[in-house]
């Protein structure tokens, strides 16, 4: 494989800091959490200060980010498609309330300079992994990147495109494993676990799990959440949301906040936060 730089052979692990003290790539698993869309500064605030209270009061987590859509890649062109450059001033307020880092998805070059602006960490989503001109202008950023594997690329294909942000100067970058096409018709993609130690094994850098994707419905997200932290996965990334059936976007997989406190404080009880 052409792509050196993210193997174990092209240097030391990848261990990264977000905003103040967050450490993807340490001993401590990140959590990142928060609705699919920022719909509006309310609800973003209520969200990120409930992962807060539940996070880091009572369980005691130390790495813990709050995501928030601005720009939202769709199926339908007549689907919410987010509010852009609004979204990131109530994401990053909400951020700066809870005292917690945020992470946003950018799909054009463009827009990446606008979100260096609010967020302190950036993703790729999965339908632009292979999106070169992303890849080549968020390697000039200083934001660390998560980049999403595309639910039918192999994992050369998404070591590869990581490649591109490391070879570009960019070297604060974590894989995302966020299911695969299968055969599975009760979850919305195949949760392909096996990466979590593949990853590890040939490349050195950090794995997160984005578990509301493969599940494609709420009941499913608790126990994938259980499989991806117990396969040793760095993080793990899901779906939270104050009033998950009137959500704008991806209503059936967001937690509700009753559902994310049992499913973390479950967690802990066996050992795997």
């Amino acid at each position: 494989m052409d792509c050196k730089l993210v193997l174990r052979s092209g240097g030391e692990p990848v261990r990264f800091e977000v905003g103040r003290g967050v450490i993807i790539g340490g001993e401590e698993p990140v959590v990142i959490a928060g609705p699919c869309s920022v719909e509006d500064p309310e609800m973003i605030v209520e969200t990120a200060m409930h992962v807060k209270r539940v996070l880091v009061e009572k369980l005691g987590l130390r790495n813990v980010v709050i995501r928030g859509g601005a720009w939202k890649p769709r199926t339908s062109p007549y689907s919410f498609q987010g509010h852009g450059e609004k979204a990131l001033e109530w994401l990053r307020e909400a951020g700066d309330k809870a005292g917690l880092p945020v992470a946003t998805e950018v799909m054009d070059p463009r827009h990446v300079g606008i979100a260096a602006e609010y967020v302190d960490v950036i993703w790729v989503g999965a339908r632009n992994m292979q999106n070169t001109p992303l890849l080549r202008e968020l390697a000039k950023t200083d934001k660390p990147v998560l980049l999403k594997r595309h639910f039918g690329a192999t994992i050369n294909e998404w070591l590869c495109a990581a490649e591109y942000l490391l070879a570009g100067g960019n070297d604060r970058v974590a894989l995302v494993e966020r299911g695969t096409r299968g055969f599975n018709e009760y979850a919305r993609f195949t949760l392909d676990i096996t990466v979590v130690p593949v990853v590890h094994e040939v490349s050195r850098l950090p794995v997160i799990v984005d578990v509301s994707h493969p599940a494609g419905k709420r009941s499913l997200v608790p126990p994938l959440i259980a499989a991806a932290l117990a396969a040793g996965a760095d993080g793990v990334m899901l779906e939270v949301h104050p009033r998950p059936d009137k959500a704008l976007s991806d209503a059936k997989q967001q937690l509700s906040f009753e559902m994310f406190e049992e499913a973390f404080t479950g967690l802990r009880r066996r050992g795997l936060i």
